[in-house]
């Protein structure tokens, strides 16, 4: 069960990714043209411009306000989750870390 819903989740993230860059992308090229715009014409032209440079603006906040609290979310879950091996499984916990201390030791102690 929590195989399926890690997976679930990495993909998940992946898209999102992808979305994030892909509205970023959206508003940098639309800062581009409000520039351009502002530099060469004045008027209805800069209005218009401005004004799809905002709302793509307004929507990348929006989706990284969401990112943001699906990424908490997942923080939060991977923390309960860990923790509750950690009290399932103490040794082997503590076999994993004391593992873990020696090879940082050996490695540092190589320099």
């Amino acid at each position: 069960m929590n195989n399926i819903n890690v997976a679930d989740k990495a993909n998940s993230s992946n898209v999102t990714k992808e979305q994030l860059m892909a509205d970023f992308n959206v508003v940098i090229s639309d800062a581009e043209a409000l520039i351009k715009a502002t530099a060469n014409q004045g008027g209805e032209a800069v209005a218009a411009v401005r004004a799809k440079a905002e709302k793509s603006l307004t929507i990348a906040k929006a989706k990284m306000t969401a990112t943001e609290g699906a990424l908490l979310a997942r923080a939060k879950a991977a923390s309960q989750v860990t923790d509750n091996y950690v009290h399932e499984n103490p040794w082997q916990t503590l076999g994993v870390a004391a593992c873990f201390g020696l090879f940082v030791g050996f490695v540092l102690g190589q320099r």
